[in-house]
């Protein structure tokens, strides 16, 4: 029964209270035609999304240095991404960078300076954090046996681990990587469950949390046919959850955990664990 409330409160009062909130928003601002906040989320959305899957990609990054002229700039970047010991792992850390920038720091940098709120406001924070952790664990028990039969199937084994490691190199730079990756989901996480929503729940309420699904799921085209349709029901669960407890952190770790799980298992079915 305790189960039955909890799931209960997460989803319909969250989806109750946010919408009440929006009608009050809307109620209190009837002058305000134009919602200029609204509309640069859109965009931002749109833009944002656009420079990571065009500049983010690992393999833009090869053509922009083979089509520079040879000098000293162009020779440094050769060696840093093609040439070096780790060149696939620098590789992974630009399209790392990319996306902290254009999900976490500008986002970040917008709320801060150009709408002026508190971040704690978009889900920096971890207050109410430790009335939703039974959900942590019910979607890492569910999730794990999940991970594990995918982790049998070609499609699977193709794509992960994202960085792929060898047996003499595993450490540390395995270690590096998750922290670089960890990072990553911090990232994610804030522009997709904080920027999205916290910034589009006045004018949407809880539908704020199924715009931010639509972008999601569609960074994950090119996965697993399974893995972006999960991406949807993810979005909505860590989205309520999000709007509820007003804060990503449970997000950033359901992600987090799911993902290097998904690393190691791939990484046992090929040996080298």
């Amino acid at each position: 029964m305790k189960l039955l409330y909890y799931f209960n409160n997460l989803f319909t009062n969250t989806w109750q209270t946010a919408n009440n909130e929006s009608f009050e928003y809307q109620s209190n601002n009837r002058d305000s035609y134009i919602d200029k906040s609204t509309i640069f989320i859109f965009v931002y959305i749109a833009f944002g999304l656009s420079v990571v899957k065009y500049y983010g990609n690992p393999n833009t990054i090869l053509t922009l240095i083979n089509s520079f002229s040879k000098n000293e700039v162009s020779e440094y970047l050769k060696r840093l991404f093609i040439y070096s010991d780790n060149a696939e792992f620098n590789q992974r850390l630009w399209w790392i960078g990319s996306i902290v920038l254009f999900y976490l720091i500008i986002p970040m940098l917008i709320v801060k300076f150009g709408f002026k709120k508190n971040l704690k406001d978009f889900g920096f924070s971890f207050r109410n954090v430790h009335n939703d952790y039974p959900l942590y664990l019910i979607m890492l028990a569910i999730m794990l046996p999940i991970v594990y039969f995918a982790s049998q199937t070609q499609s699977f084994q193709l794509r992960y681990p994202i960085f792929q490691p060898t047996k003499t190199g595993l450490l540390p730079i395995f270690i590096y990587w998750q922290i670089a990756y960890f990072i990553q989901f911090v990232a994610v996480e804030f522009f997709f469950r904080g920027f999205i929503i916290h910034g589009l729940k006045n004018r949407f309420g809880f539908y704020a949390i199924f715009i931010s699904c639509i972008p999601y799921c569609m960074v994950h085209f090119g996965k697993p046919f399974g893995e972006t349709i999960a991406a949807i029901v993810a979005g909505i669960i860590l989205g309520t959850l999000s709007m509820k407890s007003r804060s990503i952190v449970l997000g950033i770790l359901i992600h987090y955990s799911v993902a290097i799980t998904m690393d190691l298992f791939a990484l046992y079915r090929e040996g080298i664990l």
